[in-house]
């Protein structure tokens, strides 16, 4: 029998995800990928407004998932946890079976044309 998870353990997973289902924050990570950046820069790759930036840096933050770092007068912020990448790889994986799989049931429609 497999071990039950707990039901905190469940909500912080939740969590977790829930922090991903945010686009801004998503296009924040994907400015991110690449280096660290400030906040001008994020914006400007962003096209995001300073103080919706500011608060999806500090959920992502909080949630471990970017890092800031002070140096001089500008803070940085970078990818904390690589693993993000990978999760968004396997969503778009299978994101992509489903749209073809989608693709070829219209295309079965062109039938009755």
């Amino acid at each position: 029998m497999a071990a039950e998870v707990s039901i905190e353990a469940l909500g912080q997973v939740a969590e977790y995800f829930k922090v991903l289902s945010e686009i801004s924050r998503l296009r924040i990570l994907c400015a991110l990928k690449s280096g660290a950046k400030n906040v001008t820069e994020i914006i400007a790759m962003t096209n995001l407004g300073q103080a919706n930036v500011s608060k999806h840096l500090k959920t992502l933050t909080q949630v471990g998932m970017i890092k800031r770092e002070p140096r001089g007068v500008s803070v940085y912020y970078e990818i904390a946890d690589a693993s993000i990448f990978e999760i968004c790889e396997i969503v778009c994986a299978s994101l992509s079976v489903n749209i073809e799989a989608q693709s070829q049931q219209l295309e079965q429609l062109h039938v009755f044309r």
